[in-house]
């Protein structure tokens, strides 16, 4: 099972490059795709869940070509968007049913039967007859998951879902995910590197409409071994280190000590430590486009 992006490319009328020349293929696990806000992630998903059409490119998933045969993949494809709106006054159980039935799930055992395992496999079966439009962030992006599971799909978009939760419910929430990117294709589209971390078995960084890495996180984190190195400095001495090397961040220690750290191919002088690089380390490196 595969998902292939050729050359996508997208302009709006009010002439921002949403998309300019995507290409990528995703297989089975869950697939990361990072980037900061405005990096044209949401456009890529709105455009492979045939929401819109691109100017230019292809999308084949499995030989099916999307282009000819959106209603086709619309059969397979499971899509929980940034912002998923819920009807109030109805519970999660009576919910489901209707959207079963929107996904053409006619038989009433049949639906039952799915509705079963969607609660279970999303921790929703307590809360079933509360009404969704009172869960808390967490459950509303679960019940999300929950929907879009109905009509088994071999392909889940989903943009942005851990965005305004909680620790906990964020924790709860990869957790479903990560359970059911064991056997689908899963697009997972975010701009916290942690959920990537945590989460995803191939990844790519976008930035400005343009896809400037694919890799896997291990090998990605590799390729910057011997590169990333760290000091701890005076608070007051970050804006004359920032004007004579390329620090991709900074943290305060728990004794409110700045710690920089630093890409550099060489040790950048005898005072830095070499350091293991990390997620974060590749995604900012990345963005300032020094690999």
């Amino acid at each position: 099972m595969k998902l292939q992006i050729e050359n996508l490319t997208k302009t709006y009328p009010n002439g921002v490059k949403a998309m300019d020349a995507i290409s990528l293929q995703i297989g089975i696990g869950m697939f990361g795709l990072l980037g900061p806000n405005g990096a044209g992630k949401s456009s890529l998903m709105r455009t492979l869940a045939t929401l819109q059409l691109p100017d230019k490119g292809a999308r084949d998933f499995n030989g099916l070509n999307v282009l000819q045969n959106p209603m086709e993949l619309r059969k397979q494809l499971g899509y929980l968007p940034q912002d998923f709106g819920v009807y109030p006054k109805q519970s999660a159980r009576k919910l489901l049913d209707y959207f079963a039935l929107l996904k053409g799930i006619s038989s009433k055992k049949e639906r039952d039967e799915s509705i079963e395992y969607v609660l279970e496999l999303t921790n929703l079966t307590e809360v079933q007859k509360k009404n969704v439009s009172e869960y808390s962030g967490g459950l509303k992006q679960r019940f999300g998951i929950a929907q879009l599971l109905l009509n088994k799909p071999k392909l889940i978009i989903v943009d942005e879902p851990t965005a305004g939760l909680d620790p906990e419910e964020r924790h709860r929430f990869l957790n479903v995910l990560r359970a059911v990117g064991s056997e689908h294709i899963v697009l997972f589209s975010t701009h916290i590197v942690e959920d990537v971390t945590d989460l995803c078995t191939d990844l790519a960084i976008m930035d400005k409409g343009k896809v400037l890495k694919s890799s896997t996180p291990k090998r990605a984190i590799e390729a910057l071994n011997g590169t990333i190195w760290s000091k701890t400095i005076a608070t007051r001495e970050l804006g004359d280190y920032q004007s004579d090397y390329d620090i991709i961040s900074s943290h305060y220690t728990e004794n409110n000590q700045l710690v920089i750290r630093v890409f550099s191919k060489v040790q950048p002088d005898a005072t830095f430590k070499t350091s293991n690089p990390n997620l974060e380390d590749v995604y900012f490196v990345t963005l300032n486009h020094t690999v």
